[in-house]
């Protein structure tokens, strides 16, 4: 790394270069059985650099000229962004733990038996029902170092689990399923089945639901389905830069229901998306995105945050090129209303666990829509079954601005959005007849 950007320094004004070096190994269940086993070891490096006032990149998997790499960022200068930032100078960065050597101590084996005892316990509920489970282990190296003397390094490791079933009968589909993600190993299998052997049992009966307006529960996992991508765009500073994000004059206003605060964490210990600094070196902080319904940050990386005057929240995050503007680990403050009395307290309304094709809507505006993959009536305070072909409509905005209620537990979906149930008192649900 210091010879690259020895010879960068050469031709331009500052320069930048990012490492990661991963290894995988996944273990991959269809149908009940044992499908493939796969290990997987990469390297990527990528040189950023401004030359001439304008933003040169290029970037490489494995090993790569050292000369070439710096002559391709030069290169690509002359049509390059102009640069209005500087890189940063930090050396020191805030006391994230994102790495358990634990995770090098998981044998290919355990994996496997993992998988096998989840899927063993889902069977043994439902003896017909398809499971797909994917079992994943990993650890990234991060080094960055630029012409400004900054310099951030860390490891991280992960470890994921998943599994979703499908149940077939005569013309009947279920979809159940859950998942885990940490950066610790997480070889307890009972969690998860204990999460998808509940929803069995609420499907075990097909009930129908009217057509019109009504109240909605969304599970930690439907809100996330439903809600989230919405508000990761609105929030996006590029996005807001652009014109586009429905909440560009809307800082220091209160658009949400005060019942609701959100966050962008990237110093929670030991979750996937946490991170010491972001990927351009500047430290991970947390950023209140909402709070108490005002609108109170946008997330910024570093020339994003140039343009508009502000300062980087830390959030520039590469996605296989430039880095761009995105969220570590989002979290939603919890409430203080049981999900119990949230039931008792509807006389006819929906519970939505899974929403299908909810980013077909004008996700920029807010609007979401989609098939309920996953969802449960409720009547009389009650959950009495499964609700078929069932499709709701609304916007994120108008959802989160009238809040019934806020769930007092929370949970980790995906091992990066932290989210409680949240109780809506209207929503619009379209339904065949059955």
């Amino acid at each position: 790394m210091e010879e690259i950007l020895a010879q960068a320094k050469k031709l331009s004004e500052q320069a930048e270069l990012f490492e990661t070096c991963s290894k995988t190994t996944r273990v991959h269940f269809e149908a009940n059985r044992l499908k493939q086993i796969q290990g997987k070891e990469s390297t990527n490096i990528a040189l950023r650099l401004i030359r001439d006032g304008k933003i040169g990149f290029a970037q490489a998997n494995g090993i790569i000229d050292t000369g070439k790499l710096v002559k391709m960022a030069a290169d690509t200068s002359q049509f390059g962004t102009p640069a209005k930032f500087d890189f940063p100078n930090f050396k020191s960065y805030p006391d994230v733990d994102t790495f358990d050597p634990q995770i090098d101590f998981v044998s290919v084996e355990e994996m496997v038996q993992l998988g096998e005892q989840l899927i063993s316990a889902i069977t043994e509920h439902t003896s017909d029902i398809l499971c797909q489970a994917t079992i994943t282990k990993g650890v990234t190296s991060v080094r960055l170092t630029n012409s400004k003397g900054g310099e951030a390094g860390y490891s991280k490791s992960m470890f994921n689990i998943r599994l979703e079933g499908v149940l077939v009968r005569n013309e009947d589909i279920l979809f159940v399923g859950d998942s885990q993600g940490s950066c610790h190993p997480m070889l307890d299998f009972k969690p998860i089945a204990e999460e998808v052997t509940n929803q069995l049992e609420l499907a075990k009966r097909n009930v129908s639901i009217s057509t019109g307006s009504m109240p909605v529960i969304f599970t930690p996992r439907g809100a996330a389905s439903s809600l989230i991508a919405p508000l990761v765009f609105a929030f996006n500073g590029k996005i807001v830069l652009n014109g586009a994000s429905p909440l560009k004059d809307k800082l220091g206003q209160q658009v949400f229901d005060r019942k609701f605060s959100l966050w962008d964490d990237a110093t929670i210990h030991y979750q996937i998306a946490s991170y010491p600094c972001d990927d351009e070196g500047v430290p991970g902080q947390k950023t209140p995105l909402v709070d108490h319904g005002v609108v109170s940050h946008f997330l910024y990386d570093l020339h994003t945050a140039a343009l508009v005057n502000a300062q980087s929240t830390g959030n520039g995050n590469r996605h296989g090129g430039l880095p761009t503007p995105s969220p570590s680990s989002l979290v939603i403050d919890k409430g203080d209303v049981p999900f119990h009395n949230m039931v008792k307290d509807i006389r006819e309304g929906l519970i939505i666990e899974l929403l299908m094709g909810a980013e077909q809507g004008n996700i920029l505006n807010g609007d979401f829509s989609g098939n309920i993959l996953l969802g449960f009536k409720i009547e009389n305070g009650e959950i009495i079954g499964r609700v078929k072909d069932t499709m709701v409509s609304g916007n994120v905005y108008q959802v989160l601005r009238e809040i019934e209620a806020v769930g007092d537990e929370e949970r980790w979906v995906e091992g990066t959005v932290l989210v409680p149930h949240i109780y809506c008192p209207k929503l619009s649900v379209a339904t065949k007849t059955m």
